[in-house]
């Protein structure tokens, strides 16, 4: 059975997801809500909320938590190649491409990006184009800059 927690953060109320084997989802939307989840702040949700809260303290580049990612083999290489970007640092889609060994699947790693379940923890918002600028991101650009800034300077204002 899924259970979920409601945690404020600076970039709105995050979602937090664990599915009895790790956290399944992390989001800025209650999308994930079916009819077999259930509130509870169980042990795994309280350290993710915690993690979460020394991330946006400036305190935590690395999380250590059980993951339960759910897609198809391409998009679950992608999620894992994301978390070799280094925390305050950024890689383009060609470079996350090349990274996670399909040199030309850069729309592919597009795709895999917008379809991660887990944001912050799997930092596909660390994923820009490949003349620097900011694209796509399914929070926002706001929030991506919000997130890319935390990284570079550490604590920042709201991205409200």
């Amino acid at each position: 059975m899924k259970s979920y927690w409601k945690q404020d953060s600076p970039i709105g109320p995050l979602w937090l997801v664990e599915d009895g084997t790790g956290i399944s989802e992390i989001a800025l939307h209650e999308t994930f809500l079916c009819e077999d989840a259930q509130q509870k702040r169980t042990p795994l949700l309280q350290e993710t909320q915690k993690q979460l809260e020394e991330y946006f303290a400036g305190e935590r580049r690395l999380f250590h938590l059980p993951l339960s990612l759910h897609g198809t083999p391409f998009q679950r290489n992608v999620w894992q190649t994301l978390c070799q970007i280094p925390y305050g640092e950024t890689w383009s889609y060609q470079q996350t491409a090349q990274a996670a060994g399909s040199p030309k699947a850069c729309r592919a790693v597009g795709m895999a990006n917008h379809r991660n379940p887990v944001m912050i923890v799997v930092p596909c918002h660390r994923v820009i184009g490949k003349d620097g600028s900011l694209t796509g991101y399914g929070c926002g650009l706001n929030v991506k800059r919000y997130l890319l800034e935390l990284e570079k300077n550490g604590q920042v204002r709201n991205a409200k």
